[in-house]
């Protein structure tokens, strides 16, 4: 549901004449992404052929044997008791929603051409490579970094890259000369929102890998942090700007199920509660200050959400994670003494946004060097839906 969640809630936030592109766009990454996935994808992150054999390359990807799925069969079973297959489509799953998450930066502005290389070759270079690390048996996950459910991987890897695509793409014409740029549809953005939720409870909990304990807790915080985020940033708004708005509300919501995903599998109620409450706060600044301040067009705010919620929800691991619910042997974080725990999820963080940074910057040029990422001038003015697709969502 995560999927037709983010293409409702970035398609409501866009304006009319562009609404075609999200939804093509996101149809693009399932689709092709897919395709990656089985072919090599798999075997990249979660392959363990290099490291069976010694080969130090074990430590940022995992080899070829798994291409196309090779070797797993109907029996192939993962420690935890799900099929191999199982796991190998879960996890398809987030392939599928990081490349999405990004597009929300440069929305309005980026040809479809440009677009579809620019995707393949990030899942490529920077995804698979960073899933890799952190739960594949990577250097990140010898380490011992926590990332439960994506927060690394997925949501300061797209997050970062946003913001490394909104610098280089430049502002939308219309945001460059003060122009008013509203959403179009904000029912979209509540159902898309509502999906959201709805399905984060999918990636949370189903990254226990098993109906236990471990998936109950990380199911109860995911809602608990989620919640604890959509009010404290209806409250910032109704505070800042005299009204509650159903788009803040939103927004906050999303920015809790952000947070609270590496840590769903290391903290409890109080610390989902906490991390709820920071990550909005912070991500507020980060939208409504910061972006005003320095005048970077991150149309729908996916670094102010995903990226800063990636980064605070990682670096909060490292702070509430408590083994009430990691085990008596398991880690636990600086509030219950363990100082060691926040250091490795502040060096995790550290090296995916410096990653991401630098991949995401490198494939931009390439990208604009050979098929160009912006669209021109009128394409703009006139709407990507038109001029890029040849439709249009509504008739007049």
């Amino acid at each position: 549901m995560s999927i037709p969640g983010i293409a409702l809630f970035y398609g409501g936030l866009v304006r009319q004449k562009n609404i075609l592109s999200i939804l093509m766009q996101t149809v693009f990454i399932v689709a092709v992404v897919s395709l990656i996935w089985v072919a090599f994808g798999y075997s990249w992150a979660f392959s363990t052929e290099y490291a069976d054999s010694g080969n130090p390359l074990a430590c940022v990807i995992g080899g070829f044997d798994k291409c196309f799925l090779h070797g797993i069969g109907l029996d192939a079973i993962m420690p935890t008791g799900i099929p191999e297959l199982t796991f190998a489509m879960f996890q398809c799953m987030f392939a599928l929603i990081t490349p999405a998450l990004i597009l929300g930066a440069f929305a309005e502005r980026v040809k479809f051409s440009g677009y579809v290389l620019f995707t393949i070759l990030w899942v490529i270079i920077a995804y698979l490579p960073m899933a890799h690390w952190v739960w594949g048996g990577g250097f990140l996950q010898e380490m011992g970094a926590i990332d439960f459910a994506g927060g690394t991987v997925v949501h300061i890897n797209a997050g970062v890259a946003a913001l490394v695509m909104a610098l280089c793409v430049g502002k939308r014409d219309d945001y460059r000369a003060g122009h008013p740029i509203t959403p179009h549809n904000i029912t979209f953005v509540f159902m898309g929102m509502s999906f959201l939720w709805l399905g984060w409870f999918g990636f949370n909990a189903g990254s226990g890998l098993a109906a236990d304990g471990l998936a109950a807790n990380a199911f109860f915080v995911t809602h608990i942090a989620t919640a604890a985020a959509a009010t404290t940033w209806m409250l910032i708004d109704w505070i800042v700007n005299k009204k509650p708005t159903t788009v803040g509300a939103c927004t906050g919501a999303v920015a809790g199920l952000v947070a609270i995903t590496p840590a769903a599998g290391s903290t409890d109620i109080f610390g989902a509660f906490c991390i709820g409450i920071i990550s909005t706060i912070v991500c507020f600044f980060m939208v409504a200050v910061v972006k005003e301040k320095f005048k970077y067009d991150d149309a729908l705010d996916a670094f102010g959400v995903h990226g800063m919620g990636g980064i605070l929800g990682s670096i909060l691991t490292g702070v509430f994670a408590t083994q009430y619910v990691t085990g008596a042997e398991g880690v636990q974080g600086a509030l219950y003494g363990d100082w060691h725990q926040l250091w490795v999820q502040v060096v995790a963080t550290v090296v995916s946004i410096i990653y991401s940074v630098v991949v995401t910057y490198i494939i931009f040029k390439v990208v604009d060097k050979s098929v160009g990422v912006r669209v021109d001038k009128r394409v703009e003015e006139e709407g990507l839906d038109i001029y890029e697709h040849g439709e249009s969502a509504y008739s007049n």
